[in-house]
């Protein structure tokens, strides 16, 4: 994965934001580029009265440190434009998001969002979701064994997320993560119904018609893919 593309597409959408907005702020290493592209623009005075919602105690931190002005939805209800990256991408421009463990937020973001900018590399992009990667699923402790038998009844194969050591990766509101492999998807919209009707699991990665736009950036340079 080229570090240069990455760059290049999230400072790209760094492009859709105007003074006086209210930015949403994704997280993981893509977006880490777009976070210096704006810190760098609010600095220089190219861009005035932004305020900022982060997905992520990670993302908060950085923007905390690049003095990026930082408020919570008790403060703002309503998000202008969120830059974000995502792990997988279809020809529809739905996602696969999570593999950063902060989808929960990010999708909270992303519904309060007028716009939802997502910032790849094209080694992101596949035909149908699931090609490349499993389905995160955010569950609460409690019913972790309950949900990954559930996923095996659905015909999926359930991992739960441990670190190295064996010690299941926490999301920042003290969740498990099960990453769900279905294979290729063939109906992401079913899927998606399945998991939400589900007592347990609080959140997926699948993020379906939510996007406006994906800045793709690539051997070729940068694409725009647009519904």
């Amino acid at each position: 994965m080229n570090e240069e593309f990455k760059k290049l597409a999230a400072e790209k959408a760094v492009e859709e934001i105007e003074s006086g907005m209210v930015v949403g702020l994704g997280s993981g290493s893509t977006v880490f580029y777009a976070i210096q592209k704006l810190a760098q623009e609010i600095r220089t005075g190219n861009l005035l009265n932004i305020v900022a919602i982060a997905s992520s105690i990670q993302t908060e931190k950085l923007a905390n440190k690049l003095d990026i002005p930082l408020i919570t939805f008790h403060d703002k209800q309503k998000i202008d434009v969120t830059i974000d990256g995502a792990d997988e991408v279809d020809k529809y421009l739905n996602l696969i998001k999570g593999g950063g463990a902060a989808h929960l937020r990010e999708k909270i973001l992303v519904q309060a969002s007028d716009k939802f900018i997502v910032v790849i590399d094209d080694s992101k992009l596949s035909n149908k979701l699931g090609e490349k990667w499993a389905v995160p699923v955010e569950v609460i402790k409690f019913a972790s064994p309950v949900i990954s038998s559930f996923i095996e009844s659905i015909n999926g194969e359930p991992n739960l997320r441990t670190y190295e050591s064996g010690i299941p990766v926490l999301t920042d509101e003290g969740n498990y993560i099960i990453d769900a492999n279905f294979g290729v998807i063939q109906n992401p919209f079913e899927l998606a119904e399945k998991l939400e009707n589900r007592a347990g699991i609080v959140e997926h990665g699948l993020f379906l018609r939510l996007s406006s736009k994906v800045i793709v950036a690539g051997q070729d340079g940068i694409k725009i893919l647009e519904k």
